[in-house]
């Protein structure tokens, strides 16, 4: 399953919104500084879709605030 999330680093606090069945928002503390505010969306995601970091890897948008992470 892919997911599509845009992520907005350097946020006020952590928050996800969903958008659409395949669409978040996530909202991060972290700054897009070596790939810290990745990690913190899909530790989130993790959370929220209640399933485990190993089973979640981004697929496309490592240096762009639009990201697709698929789910297995």
């Amino acid at each position: 399953m892919l997911i599509k999330v845009k992520v907005f680093p350097d946020s006020k606090k952590d928050e996800i919104i969903k958008k659409k069945e395949d669409s978040f928002e996530i909202k991060v503390k972290e700054r897009p500084i070596e790939g810290k505010a990745n990690k913190k969306a899909l530790q989130l995601l993790s959370i929220y879709l209640k399933v485990s970091e190993k089973k979640i890897r981004m697929v496309r948008g490592s240096k762009k605030r639009n990201k697709i992470f698929e789910i297995f």
